[in-house]
């Protein structure tokens, strides 16, 4: 923050303080000139209005949120650049990286500075990050459990919840139904494979998924003919002529999707014959996808979640669709 905002922030705080501090003085002092608790002279619907000091309850309140406040301005940051007494902070906000960001959280935890980030971090690991080890690791303490027994212990299913919940639900929706642009994971549809060490993969490293632009290549009618055989893959009805001119041009595709068009994991080109559209199964969206080509990010989580999170949320994932609904 400029030099110019902080002095801002700290003349209108400590303004407001004095101001409030002096219309509380000038409210207690008398100067009706009528004994207190006498009649004012003045009568409303049947009222009279006396001369009433004010509640020495509420006096005493606004007194002592007053003080308070000023205590909680000189040990905590709130005026500006000024830092507080205590040196409290709720995170280093100079990080630019994760890297920076574990670096600063392990700096304040080994320094013990009143960094609440890391002291939040520092106190869920030693009440839970035993538990999540004993629920990730095999029981020597040597390895992963497989993701199909983690998916078969209750207990580590809810928690692999509620780390989805916490991390996932944001694309990929609460239910884990996905959006338009983000997975479904609750199907068979898997871009890089549905196998539990394809999974893990993709929780731990992220995807970084590209389909090129046609339209330079193809030109409007290449992209209109490729579009209709891309849609006849999956039953949908189109024009003939289009979908078999189409069918020759689909040979730029078949180097991802393959010639039968039922996609490659590997490179996490979708198979085109299920019905199952990421950006929409509209011919303007499939046409849109043809023409200007997609760019999907699935962020990498082993520097954020760590290995035993990793192996539990991708258990949950894996359980969606490879154990029997109730």
């Amino acid at each position: 923050m400029s030099t110019f905002w902080s002095l801002w922030i700290i003349i209108i705080t400590i303004g407001t303080l004095v101001g409030v501090a002096f219309i509380l003085y000038w409210c207690v002092k008398d100067k009706m000139g009528v004994p207190s608790g006498e009649d004012m002279g003045h009568e409303y619907d049947g009222i009279r209005e006396l001369n009433n000091d004010l509640p020495k309850w509420w006096t005493y309140l606004f007194i002592a949120t007053f003080i308070f406040s000023v205590v909680y301005l000189a040990l905590y940051p709130g005026l500006g650049n000024f830092k507080g007494l205590l040196g409290w902070q709720s995170s280093d906000q100079t990080v630019t990286s994760i890297e920076e960001s574990k670096a600063s959280i392990a700096r304040a935890q080994a320094n013990k500075q009143l960094d609440q980030y890391a002291k939040e971090l520092d106190d869920a690991d030693a009440h839970f990050g035993e538990a999540f080890r004993k629920m990730a690791m095999t029981d020597d303490g040597q390895g992963l459990r497989a993701i199909v027994d983690i998916a078969g212990n209750e207990e580590s299913i809810k928690v692999g919840q509620r780390l989805f919940l916490q991390n996932c639900s944001q694309c990929h929706g609460s239910d884990a139904r996905g959006q338009l642009g983000f997975p479904n994971l609750t199907d068979t549809a898997w871009l890089y494979g549905g196998e539990p060490d394809a999974i893990v993969a993709t929780v731990m490293d992220g995807r970084i998924g590209e389909m090129p632009a046609w339209i330079d290549v193809l030109g409007a009618e290449g992209v209109e003919e490729v579009v209709s055989y891309t849609l006849s893959l999956s039953g949908r009805k189109v024009n003939a002529r289009e979908a078999a001119a189409g069918k020759s041009r689909f040979v730029v595709c078949a180097a991802c999707h393959g010639t039968d068009g039922k996609g490659n994991p590997a490179l996490g080109a979708p198979d085109l014959t299920d019905n199952t559209w990421l950006y929409g199964d509209s011919r303007a969206a499939v046409t849109e996808t043809v023409a200007h080509g997609r760019i999907g990010v699935m962020p990498a989580w082993k520097d954020i979640l760590g290995k035993e999170k990793v192996q539990l949320v991708s258990a949950y994932v894996w359980s969606l669709s490879n154990t029997e609904k109730e």
